[in-house]
């Protein structure tokens, strides 16, 4: 059983066609009843979360219908009728999963903190395929219809995990040679985070790899031109200092031949904060005065 709660919230049962949940309250109860399973999660909780502009005169007899939908889209097991998935203990909700079910964002989260490891090891093929899988799984916004500040919290927790696992995907690329993916990830990752220094260091590193020192160094001055011009401020020293060991790196004569590429999944548009190759540490050029 696969969980989604990025992008459409479904239930994929192994061999039957996915399952989804079409009342927005029950999405959102859903998720968090989901996420939290291992502690459950208070009534006061739950109703927050669901109505998170101020709770309705009859918000008791409300949550308990919402509940009731949660409970009857979730099920019981095939092998247990008898078992209820969604129980209230001592003031909380607790929700019972196979122990086989799988949800999409803690997939993500495991094969991205994999994916960093993997690199940081220097074993860029398995980093590039594990920070692929986990950008797969966060295809989609975590439940974009819905505010709240769990909502929004959760939410730019896996936006913030997307980035990274784009990032590493891109750096790992770049370390393979497939400059190909190493320049989608990268334009992806600065598609969603303009402002995000990591990723147009991601973007030059890809553009290095393919032998475009003149795109490389273009990145940079889009970067410097975009927090300039936004934020008011000058690009980081480690952004500096990428900028400035292309400076001292010659045009290379032929492009490099790629290593072993990974097959990676095609929906794929594109967690360091360090560009690879990591430069040296040189003198940063004179900033501009920051802005507070």
């Amino acid at each position: 059983m696969l969980i989604r709660l990025a992008g459409l919230v479904t239930i994929e049962p192994d061999g039957t066609a996915p399952q989804h949940l079409s009342s927005a309250q029950a999405q959102v109860a859903f998720a968090r009843l989901v996420l939290e399973r291992s502690g459950g999660t208070s009534r006061d909780q739950l109703a927050d979360t669901v109505w998170p502009d101020g709770l309705p005169d009859t918000w008791a007899s409300a949550l308990r219908s919402v509940v009731s939908r949660v409970r009857t889209f979730v099920g019981s097991p095939a092998d247990r009728p008898d078992v209820t998935p969604l129980v209230a203990q001592g003031g909380r909700y607790l929700l019972h999963l196979p122990a086989e079910a799988l949800v999409d964002v803690e997939c993500a989260e495991e094969a991205a903190t994999e994916a960093a490891e993997a690199f940081t090891n220097g074993s860029y093929g398995v980093a590039q395929k594990l920070a692929a899988a986990a950008v797969s799984h966060l295809r989609g916004s975590f439940l974009p219809a819905h505010e709240g500040e769990w909502v929004n919290s959760t939410r730019e927790r896996l936006d913030e995990l997307r980035l990274s696992a784009l990032e590493t995907a891109s750096l790992a690329s770049s370390a393979l040679g497939d400059e190909h993916h190493a320049l989608r990830y990268a334009e992806e990752a600065v598609r969603r985070a303009p402002f995000r220094e990591s990723a147009y260091r991601c973007r030059m590193a890809a553009h290095r790899t393919a032998g475009n020192r003149a795109e490389a160094l273009r990145t940079y001055q889009q970067l410097r031109e975009v927090l300039a011009e936004e934020l008011g401020i000058d690009p980081a020293p480690e952004s500096e200092a990428a900028y400035l060991e292309l400076l001292r790196t010659p045009d290379p004569r032929r492009r490099p031949e790629p290593r072993a590429v990974t097959q990676l999944d095609p929906v794929l548009m594109g967690m360091f904060e360090a560009p690879y190759p990591r430069p040296a540490a040189p003198r940063p050029l004179a900033p501009r005065r920051r802005v507070a």
